[in-house]
């Protein structure tokens, strides 16, 4: 399906479809983190799926999803410095995939508009954000961020 002649962009069924099922597998990558911390497989298939997402829903124009997932990931994508996935840091990000889950519900199904006030992403994401430059600090000393 064409929009406007320039951007493919997939059918909001099958959108919607992939969006809930990466999002079970993100939740699914997060309880598996609470039960053993910082397993190198769970952490890359959060970042894998939480990647995903950001793209399947960028290729489907629902932006506001798009946006939050890929913030998630840069936040928790630190090669330089892995993260200690401690329990306010899984917690915060739970929160985050808890207000997704309510955003892909609240997707219209008809014409696939998310209209919603950004506060409570920008409030979570800065949550997170704080969370990770906490535990930058805790583990990395020599860490500016």
């Amino acid at each position: 399906m064409l929009e406007d002649g320039h951007k493919c962009v997939t059918p909001l069924p099958e959108f919607l479809l992939e969006a809930q099922t990466l999002l079970a597998k993100s939740e699914d990558c997060l309880n598996h983190l609470h039960l053993i911390r910082n397993d190198e497989e769970a952490i890359n298939c959060l970042l894998n799926t939480l990647l995903r997402l950001a793209q399947a829903a960028a290729h489907s124009a629902i932006q506001p999803v798009s946006e939050f997932s890929l913030r998630i990931h840069v936040l928790l994508k630190r090669p330089e410095h892995p993260l200690d996935l401690n329990d306010t840091l899984l917690d915060a990000l739970k929160s985050c995939l808890t207000l997704m889950a309510w955003q892909l519900e609240l997707i219209d199904p008809q014409n696939g508009q998310l209209n919603l006030d950004d506060t409570e992403q920008v409030m979570l994401i800065e949550e997170l954000a704080g969370q990770v430059a906490q535990n930058c600090t805790c583990a990395y000393p020599s860490c500016n961020h």
